[in-house]
């Protein structure tokens, strides 16, 4: 996976985890609910993806 990402990717997760990790020190449970809006996001980003790929004959990439 790590290799799909490249390192612009990989800056991107580093800045994503980084950023939660401050907001966890300052509190816990806002820090808990943005890492599940991120997840969320994440997921319909996928099926959004799957789903044009699917369309467009390319399923199996995904």
């Amino acid at each position: 996976m790590i290799d799909k990402l490249g390192r612009s990717g990989i800056v991107g997760v580093l800045v994503i985890l980084s950023g939660l990790a401050l907001i966890a020190l300052a509190n816990p449970m806002i820090a808990g609910g943005l890492v599940l809006v991120l997840v969320g996001v994440g997921l319909i980003v996928h099926s959004l993806l799957k789903f044009a790929l699917n369309a467009l004959g390319m399923g199996g990439m995904l």
